[in-house]
């Protein structure tokens, strides 16, 4: 069976298993979702006072049956799972800042990644912002296919319910990643990482004493939270780790950039912003760049020509193809030399 035929009828069974125990448990989609993927790995149906009832039992059971997740590539899985989020996306009205990450621009993400960790012997890699995980495990299986050795794979977020789905679709892809819960701008309780990748989300931070620890916080009023986890980030990086990072286009135009300008002069260097085809977004103040970032040490060093540029559109594919040629050979000449 082709990949696109496997990944169609995995969705099938999680979609229809978790539309059947949304009716059943008068669950969201969601939580239907997380229940449905605990079945799939245990390999049996849960009962819980009686719910699902016995018939219900056995029409997932033969529904589950149908789905040979075990033999899937993690790509193959991945994308099931994400055509699910999109429903749930639909079906519980969820907000933006708890949307997954767009396949597009996940790809582009790991293939930036994969040039620069080709051939790394060990890679310890974390998500900031995990959320379902669509991010990290799309960075992940593309890097597995160039990083000789082992990958150590962790995430962060402080929402429990997109922690368990991002739970979910590791396992699912037989990737493991170690999730914690807890508010990304705490005392981080992960080991320091060769590269971070992350899916910012945009606006305010509620805890203006913890955002006073940072040196990218408002000077009054709530501070952004955007970059307050870069700055942590690239504390938590090794030295001469990179982070990868989705923000906004407008992040270096606003009033509050200077802070983060100042910061990011004296504590790392900035290597390349991408902004995305505006296509991508709905209007021009939801676009988005791609944000390269390098801690200083290991012989790190500021590049000389830093990328800026913006992707060409997606349908005009010569232009497209040779903008990423331009991206592999700046990547080359410049971050790869100062990373051996």
């Amino acid at each position: 069976m082709l990949s696109q035929e496997q990944t169609e009828a995995l969705f099938k069974v999680l979609d229809e298993s978790t539309t059947i125990l949304q009716t059943a448990l008068k669950t969201s989609y969601l939580d239907a979702f997380i229940e449905t993927g605990d079945n799939l790995l245990n390999g049996r149906v849960q009962v819980e006072d009686g719910k699902p009832d016995e018939q219900t039992a056995a029409k997932l059971t033969t529904l589950y049956q149908g789905a040979d997740w075990q033999k899937m590539t993690a790509e193959t899985v991945r994308r099931a799972v994400q055509l699910a989020m999109l429903k749930a996306i639909r079906v519980d009205d969820i907000q933006a800042n708890h949307q997954l990450t767009p396949d597009t621009i996940a790809y582009i993400m790991g293939y930036l990644v994969t040039r620069l960790e080709k051939g790394k012997k060990h890679l310890s890699v974390l998500d900031l912002t995990v959320g379902t995980g669509n991010l990290l495990t799309a960075v992940l299986s593309q890097l597995k296919e160039v990083v000789a050795g082992d990958i150590s794979a962790y995430g962060v977020d402080n929402d429990d319910t997109l922690l368990a789905i991002a739970q979910t679709s590791s396992d699912l892809q037989q990737l493991p990643v170690e999730l914690i819960h807890q508010d990304a701008l705490e005392r981080l309780l992960v080991p320091a990482s060769d590269l971070i990748v992350a899916d910012l989300p945009i606006g305010y931070y509620p805890i203006d004493d913890n955002a006073a620890n940072f040196e990218t916080h408002a000077k009054s009023g709530h501070s952004f939270v955007h970059h307050l986890l870069l700055e942590q980030a690239v504390n938590q990086l090794n030295p001469g780790g990179v982070g990868v990072f989705l923000v906004p286009t407008q992040l270096f135009q606003t009033d509050e950039a200077k802070g983060l300008l100042k910061w990011a002069a004296q504590n790392a260097y900035l290597q390349g912003l991408l902004n995305l085809p505006s296509e991508l977004f709905m209007n021009a103040n939801a676009q988005k760049a791609i944000l390269i970032l390098q801690k200083p040490g290991a012989g790190a060093k500021q590049v000389e020509q830093v990328m800026l540029g913006e992707f060409p559109s997606f349908k005009n594919q010569s232009a497209f193809q040779k903008f990423v040629a331009e991206i592999v050979q700046w990547e080359e000449q410049n971050l790869l030399t100062n990373r051996s």
